[in-house]
């Protein structure tokens, strides 16, 4: 369920960020919506995990919550402050509130720094001066991590370390300064699938022992029930389905949410002539998305004159589950046209 505004950490409201486009250097073209009218809270403590195809604006949205992209239009709030309007000194009290882990460990680590100056260089920008105490907290961290014993790692480069173990130093260095949240952007996607599930169970031990709000982007949905509560699904730049982890897996509600879920590989022989593909080709341009559902020119449900003309409201189809799409309502001048499906007569995950 949603946090309660008391146990709220971050929210986003009405969140754009769009990109412009420039020909010649001064001749605006047009703008890559990236995100594109975005709403959700997330409490302290929760791990939530935003998952889609790639391009569908993931990424986008997480460095917009870290403050590396101004948003177009919209706030994002964290702890009760506008990130945005957060003066010089705010900014770095909000930098050390917020860890980002990367997808790409090696490209994320300086390749001419040691172990031990990768995870000094944040403390030292923070203030901490002592070399022993930095010695401590780096140690600290590299055995919380798993990377025992510190002796091995300290002074080794980028280059030596395995891919697991540079995902592990990345992660060390998200959570050295002790922020309330981190946000993990595919962080085991370049990784062997042996060591997917370890960097995953690992995340999940460090936050909960540390009571973190993890947000987990991915476009994998098979991973997140080992990780995640909430699951928000997004599409073209919008999210197109909320609900917790078991609900959503159950019982998607949106046909994007069903594709997706039928896209999974299934080790059963049986299954192998079964269609996996998302149907409808390829996600639709950010720079001139379709009107209406955004989803409608690769639906199967699409209702002619309805979805391809009006945005879908954000319906409940069932308790704490919330999905845009017209097949879960209608307002009142649709009246006479289509029906609306009770909450237990919804489409299911076979029906793509």
């Amino acid at each position: 369920m949603p946090p309660t505004p008391s146990e709220s950490l971050l929210q986003a409201r009405d969140l754009h960020t769009w990109f412009e486009l420039r020909r010649w250097g001064f001749l605006r073209v047009g703008e890559v919506r990236a995100v594109d009218g975005v709403d959700f809270e997330l409490g302290r403590g929760e791990a939530v995990a935003f998952v889609g195809e790639s391009g569908c604006g993931k990424s986008s949205l997480a460095r917009t919550l870290l403050g590396l992209h101004v948003p177009t239009r919209g706030e994002v709030t964290f702890d009760g402050r506008h990130v945005e309007s957060l003066d010089r000194e705010g900014r770095r009290w909000f930098r050390k509130q917020v860890g980002f882990v990367q997808q790409d460990p090696y490209g994320a680590l300086p390749p001419f720094m040691t172990v031990r100056r990768l995870l000094a260089e944040p403390l030292i920008i923070n203030g901490v001066r002592s070399r022993a105490e930095r010695e401590e907290r780096i140690r600290a961290a590299l055995e919380e991590v798993r990377l025992t014993p510190p002796d091995e790692v300290l002074d080794k480069f980028p280059h030596m370390l395995s891919g697991g173990q540079q995902q592990r130093v990345v992660i060390a260095r998200a959570l050295i300064l002790k922020p309330s949240m981190v946000i993990a952007d595919e962080p085991v996607s370049m990784l062997d699938a042996s060591v997917r599930v370890e960097i995953l169970a690992l995340l999940r031990r460090i936050q909960e022992a540390r009571g973190l709000t993890v947000v987990y982007i991915t476009h994998d949905l098979s991973t997140v029930r080992y990780f995640a509560s909430r699951i928000f699904v997004m599409y073209a730049g919008k999210i197109v389905e909320k609900a917790p982890v078991d609900a959503l897996l159950a019982a998607p509600q949106h046909p994007y949410t069903q594709a997706l879920l039928a896209a999974i590989p299934d080790p059963d022989p049986e299954n192998a002539t079964r269609e996996k593909a998302i149907p409808g080709g390829e996600p639709p341009s950010l720079v001139h998305p379709p009107p209406g559902c955004r989803f409608h020119p690769r639906c199967p449900h699409a209702m002619a004159g309805l979805c391809e003309v009006r945005i879908p409201d954000e319906f409940e189809p069932r308790p704490g589950h919330r999905a845009a799409c017209w097949l879960h309502g209608r307002t009142e001048d649709d009246r006479g046209g289509w029906p609306r499906p009770s909450a237990d007569s919804g489409p299911e995950a076979g029906a793509i």
